[in-house]
Protein backbone atom coordinates (compact mmCIF):
# COMPACT_ATOMS: atom_id res chain seq x y z
CA UNK A 1 0.00 0.00 0.00
CA UNK A 2 1.21 3.50 -0.80
CA UNK A 3 0.80 6.48 1.49
CA UNK A 4 1.65 10.17 1.40
CA UNK A 5 2.71 11.65 4.72
CA UNK A 6 3.23 15.27 5.70
CA UNK A 7 4.37 16.92 8.90
CA UNK A 8 4.91 20.60 9.64
CA UNK A 9 6.24 21.93 12.95
CA UNK A 10 6.83 25.59 13.80
CA UNK A 11 8.79 26.92 16.77
CA UNK A 12 9.61 30.20 18.47
CA UNK A 13 13.12 30.09 19.91
CA UNK A 14 13.85 32.19 23.01
CA UNK A 15 17.41 31.00 23.70
CA UNK A 16 20.12 29.25 21.69
CA UNK A 17 18.69 25.75 21.26
CA UNK A 18 19.72 22.37 19.90
CA UNK A 19 16.87 20.43 18.26
CA UNK A 20 16.71 16.73 17.44
CA UNK A 21 13.80 15.66 15.23
CA UNK A 22 12.57 12.16 14.44
CA UNK A 23 9.87 12.68 11.79
CA UNK A 24 11.22 10.86 8.73
CA UNK A 25 9.70 7.54 7.68
CA UNK A 26 11.86 4.52 8.44
CA UNK A 27 13.64 2.76 5.60
CA UNK A 28 13.39 -1.03 5.66
CA UNK A 29 12.68 -4.05 3.49
CA UNK A 30 8.98 -3.67 4.26
CA UNK A 31 8.84 0.12 3.89
CA UNK A 32 10.27 1.70 0.74
CA UNK A 33 10.65 5.47 0.39
CA UNK A 34 9.51 6.43 -3.11
CA UNK A 35 10.28 10.12 -2.71
CA UNK A 36 10.71 12.55 0.17
CA UNK A 37 11.78 16.06 1.07
CA UNK A 38 12.82 17.82 4.27
CA UNK A 39 12.78 21.62 4.26
CA UNK A 40 13.61 24.07 7.05
CA UNK A 41 12.38 27.67 6.66
CA UNK A 42 14.26 29.97 6.95
CA UNK A 43 17.24 27.95 5.81
CA UNK A 44 19.05 26.57 8.86
CA UNK A 45 21.91 24.11 8.58
CA UNK A 46 20.92 20.64 9.75
CA UNK A 47 22.54 17.22 9.88
CA UNK A 48 20.91 13.83 9.41
CA UNK A 49 22.23 10.87 11.41
CA UNK A 50 21.37 7.36 12.54
CA UNK A 51 22.41 5.55 15.69
CA UNK A 52 24.63 2.48 15.57
CA UNK A 53 22.68 -0.69 14.78
CA UNK A 54 19.53 1.33 14.15
CA UNK A 55 17.76 2.46 11.01
CA UNK A 56 15.99 5.32 12.79
CA UNK A 57 16.75 8.62 11.09
CA UNK A 58 17.27 11.77 13.13
CA UNK A 59 17.83 15.41 12.19
CA UNK A 60 19.79 17.74 14.48
CA UNK A 61 20.42 21.47 14.26
CA UNK A 62 21.32 24.51 16.33
CA UNK A 63 18.99 27.51 16.25
CA UNK A 64 19.85 30.98 17.47
CA UNK A 65 17.81 33.03 19.94
CA UNK A 66 14.96 35.04 18.43
CA UNK A 67 14.43 32.78 15.42
CA UNK A 68 11.02 31.58 14.29
CA UNK A 69 11.34 28.53 12.04
CA UNK A 70 9.33 25.74 10.43
CA UNK A 71 10.44 22.23 9.55
CA UNK A 72 8.43 20.36 6.89
CA UNK A 73 8.69 16.70 5.89
CA UNK A 74 6.81 15.17 2.98
CA UNK A 75 7.12 11.67 1.55
CA UNK A 76 5.46 8.94 -0.46
CA UNK A 77 6.03 5.47 0.96
CA UNK A 78 5.25 1.94 -0.16
CA UNK A 79 4.35 -0.06 2.95
CA UNK A 80 4.18 -3.85 3.03
CA UNK A 81 2.62 -5.64 5.99
CA UNK A 82 1.88 -9.29 6.78
CA UNK A 83 -1.34 -10.66 8.21
CA UNK A 84 -1.11 -13.71 10.47
CA UNK A 85 -3.72 -16.13 11.67
CA UNK A 86 -3.64 -16.72 15.41
CA UNK A 87 -2.54 -20.31 14.85
CA UNK A 88 0.75 -19.06 13.41
CA UNK A 89 1.53 -17.27 16.69
CA UNK A 90 1.10 -20.07 19.19
CA UNK A 91 4.75 -21.12 19.32
CA UNK A 92 6.65 -19.66 22.26
CA UNK A 93 10.37 -18.93 21.87
CA UNK A 94 12.44 -19.48 25.04
CA UNK A 95 14.39 -16.42 26.12
CA UNK A 96 17.68 -18.27 25.59
CA UNK A 97 16.76 -18.68 21.90
CA UNK A 98 15.69 -15.10 21.22
CA UNK A 99 17.64 -13.19 18.58
CA UNK A 100 20.19 -10.94 20.24
CA UNK A 101 18.59 -7.76 18.84
CA UNK A 102 15.32 -8.71 20.55
CA UNK A 103 16.78 -9.12 24.05
CA UNK A 104 16.90 -5.38 24.95
CA UNK A 105 13.11 -5.24 24.58
CA UNK A 106 12.44 -7.67 27.43
CA UNK A 107 13.94 -5.52 30.19
CA UNK A 108 12.51 -2.51 32.07
CA UNK A 109 13.16 0.92 30.58
CA UNK A 110 12.70 4.54 31.63
CA UNK A 111 8.96 4.75 30.88
CA UNK A 112 8.14 1.04 31.06
CA UNK A 113 8.88 -0.23 34.58
CA UNK A 114 7.92 -3.84 33.88
CA UNK A 115 9.69 -5.06 37.02
CA UNK A 116 7.18 -3.14 39.13
CA UNK A 117 4.19 -4.63 37.32
CA UNK A 118 5.07 -8.33 37.54
CA UNK A 119 2.51 -9.18 40.23
CA UNK A 120 -0.29 -7.22 38.55
CA UNK A 121 0.43 -8.61 35.07
CA UNK A 122 0.65 -12.18 36.32
CA UNK A 123 -2.64 -11.90 38.19
CA UNK A 124 -4.55 -10.27 35.32
CA UNK A 125 -3.09 -12.06 32.29
CA UNK A 126 -0.70 -14.81 33.41
CA UNK A 127 -3.36 -17.54 33.26
CA UNK A 128 -3.90 -17.14 29.51
CA UNK A 129 -2.66 -20.03 27.35
CA UNK A 130 -0.08 -18.36 25.09
CA UNK A 131 1.81 -15.13 24.46
CA UNK A 132 -0.50 -13.90 21.72
CA UNK A 133 -3.55 -14.36 23.93
CA UNK A 134 -1.79 -12.45 26.72
CA UNK A 135 -0.72 -9.54 24.48
CA UNK A 136 -4.17 -9.33 22.90
CA UNK A 137 -5.83 -9.33 26.34
CA UNK A 138 -3.44 -6.60 27.53
CA UNK A 139 -4.37 -4.51 24.49
CA UNK A 140 -8.09 -4.94 25.16
CA UNK A 141 -7.73 -4.29 28.89
CA UNK A 142 -5.93 -0.98 28.29
CA UNK A 143 -8.53 0.10 25.75
CA UNK A 144 -11.38 -0.70 28.14
CA UNK A 145 -9.71 0.63 31.31
CA UNK A 146 -7.60 3.68 30.46
CA UNK A 147 -9.37 6.88 29.42
CA UNK A 148 -7.93 8.73 26.44
CA UNK A 149 -7.51 12.38 27.38
CA UNK A 150 -5.05 15.02 26.21
CA UNK A 151 -3.21 17.47 28.43
CA UNK A 152 -3.13 15.33 31.57
CA UNK A 153 0.27 13.65 31.14
CA UNK A 154 3.74 14.85 30.16
CA UNK A 155 7.09 13.60 28.92
CA UNK A 156 7.96 12.08 32.29
CA UNK A 157 4.74 10.06 32.70
CA UNK A 158 5.51 6.35 33.01
CA UNK A 159 3.53 3.13 32.62
CA UNK A 160 3.07 2.90 36.39
CA UNK A 161 1.71 6.47 36.45
CA UNK A 162 -0.78 5.60 33.71
CA UNK A 163 -1.89 2.45 35.52
CA UNK A 164 -2.55 4.46 38.68
CA UNK A 165 -4.18 7.47 37.03
CA UNK A 166 -6.17 5.47 34.44
CA UNK A 167 -5.79 8.26 31.88
CA UNK A 168 -3.40 9.26 29.13
CA UNK A 169 -2.72 9.64 25.40
CA UNK A 170 -1.40 7.17 22.81
CA UNK A 171 2.16 7.36 24.15
CA UNK A 172 0.96 6.42 27.63
CA UNK A 173 -1.25 3.60 26.33
CA UNK A 174 1.75 2.21 24.42
CA UNK A 175 4.07 2.41 27.43
CA UNK A 176 1.61 0.51 29.59
CA UNK A 177 1.16 -2.18 26.95
CA UNK A 178 4.91 -2.58 26.61
CA UNK A 179 5.47 -2.76 30.38
CA UNK A 180 2.76 -5.36 30.92
CA UNK A 181 4.07 -7.53 28.08
CA UNK A 182 7.64 -7.36 29.37
CA UNK A 183 6.41 -8.22 32.87
CA UNK A 184 5.21 -11.50 31.35
CA UNK A 185 8.54 -12.06 29.55
CA UNK A 186 7.11 -11.04 26.17
CA UNK A 187 9.54 -8.69 24.35
CA UNK A 188 7.80 -5.46 23.40
CA UNK A 189 8.87 -2.22 21.77
CA UNK A 190 7.55 1.29 21.12
CA UNK A 191 6.23 2.11 17.64
CA UNK A 192 5.85 5.68 16.44
CA UNK A 193 4.51 6.64 13.06
CA UNK A 194 2.03 8.34 10.80
CA UNK A 195 -1.51 6.95 10.90
CA UNK A 196 -4.07 7.08 8.09
CA UNK A 197 -7.12 9.20 8.85
CA UNK A 198 -6.19 9.62 12.51
CA UNK A 199 -8.54 11.86 14.47
CA UNK A 200 -7.31 14.17 15.88
CA UNK A 201 -4.40 14.35 13.40
CA UNK A 202 -1.07 13.78 15.14
CA UNK A 203 1.89 11.47 15.25
CA UNK A 204 0.72 8.14 16.65
CA UNK A 205 2.28 5.81 19.22
CA UNK A 206 1.53 2.09 19.48
CA UNK A 207 3.51 -1.00 20.45
CA UNK A 208 4.75 -4.24 18.98
CA UNK A 209 5.12 -7.55 20.83
CA UNK A 210 7.55 -10.25 19.71
CA UNK A 211 5.43 -13.38 19.41
CA UNK A 212 6.31 -16.58 17.60
CA UNK A 213 9.36 -14.96 16.06
CA UNK A 214 7.36 -12.03 14.64
CA UNK A 215 6.84 -8.42 15.72
CA UNK A 216 3.05 -8.11 16.01
CA UNK A 217 1.42 -4.66 16.00
CA UNK A 218 -1.01 -3.51 18.72
CA UNK A 219 -2.84 -0.21 19.18
CA UNK A 220 -4.52 -0.05 22.61
CA UNK A 221 -6.16 3.29 21.72
CA UNK A 222 -7.86 1.69 18.68
CA UNK A 223 -7.68 5.10 17.00
CA UNK A 224 -5.61 3.96 14.04
CA UNK A 225 -6.67 1.95 11.02
CA UNK A 226 -4.65 -1.20 11.56
CA UNK A 227 -3.44 -1.45 7.94
CA UNK A 228 -2.82 2.30 7.62
CA UNK A 229 0.46 2.94 9.45
CA UNK A 230 3.76 4.36 8.22
CA UNK A 231 6.53 3.59 10.69
CA UNK A 232 8.90 6.33 11.82
CA UNK A 233 10.83 4.40 14.45
CA UNK A 234 11.00 1.71 17.09
CA UNK A 235 12.57 2.04 20.51
CA UNK A 236 12.49 0.78 24.08
CA UNK A 237 10.10 3.64 24.82
CA UNK A 238 9.40 7.24 23.79
CA UNK A 239 12.61 8.51 25.38
CA UNK A 240 14.60 6.83 22.58
CA UNK A 241 12.51 7.96 19.62
CA UNK A 242 10.78 11.20 20.59
CA UNK A 243 9.39 13.10 17.60
CA UNK A 244 11.06 16.31 18.79
CA UNK A 245 13.64 16.88 21.50
CA UNK A 246 15.10 20.29 22.28
CA UNK A 247 17.63 21.72 24.67
CA UNK A 248 16.76 25.37 25.27
CA UNK A 249 13.80 27.70 25.75
CA UNK A 250 11.30 27.23 22.91
CA UNK A 251 7.60 27.17 22.15
CA UNK A 252 5.93 24.98 19.54
CA UNK A 253 3.23 27.19 18.05
CA UNK A 254 1.99 25.10 15.11
CA UNK A 255 1.77 21.45 14.14
CA UNK A 256 0.13 19.78 11.14
CA UNK A 257 0.26 16.03 10.50
CA UNK A 258 -1.28 14.15 7.56
CA UNK A 259 -1.29 10.57 6.28
CA UNK A 260 -3.28 9.71 3.17
CA UNK A 261 -3.48 6.65 0.95
CA UNK A 262 -2.47 6.94 -2.70
CA UNK A 263 -3.54 3.37 -3.48
CA UNK A 264 -6.78 3.45 -5.49
CA UNK A 265 -8.17 0.19 -4.08
CA UNK A 266 -7.08 0.77 -0.48
CA UNK A 267 -9.66 -0.69 1.92
CA UNK A 268 -9.06 0.33 5.55
CA UNK A 269 -9.44 -2.46 8.06
CA UNK A 270 -11.81 -1.67 10.87
CA UNK A 271 -10.04 -0.26 13.91
CA UNK A 272 -9.44 -2.64 16.77
CA UNK A 273 -8.53 -5.64 14.58
CA UNK A 274 -12.17 -6.47 13.85
CA UNK A 275 -11.37 -8.16 10.55
CA UNK A 276 -7.93 -9.70 11.14
CA UNK A 277 -6.13 -11.77 13.71
CA UNK A 278 -2.75 -10.02 13.71
CA UNK A 279 -0.64 -7.75 11.56
CA UNK A 280 3.11 -7.12 11.37
CA UNK A 281 4.91 -4.11 9.90
CA UNK A 282 8.38 -5.57 10.40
Amino acid sequence: MKFEVYSELSYEVFSPTTFIFNIQAAKSASQIIILESLIVTPAIKFEEFTLKNSGTRFVKMEVEQGVFFTIRYQAEIDVQYTIYDEKALLQSIPIINLDHEVLPFISPSRHCESDKLLEFATKEFGYLPNEYAKAKAINEWIFNTIKYKTGVTNSSTSACDTLLQKVGVCKDFAHLGIALCRALDIPARYFTGYAYNLNPPDFHACFEAYIGGKWIFFDPTKLAVSNGLVKIANGKDASEVAVASYFGDVNCIFMKIECNSTTADFIPFNTGFDKIEAISYD
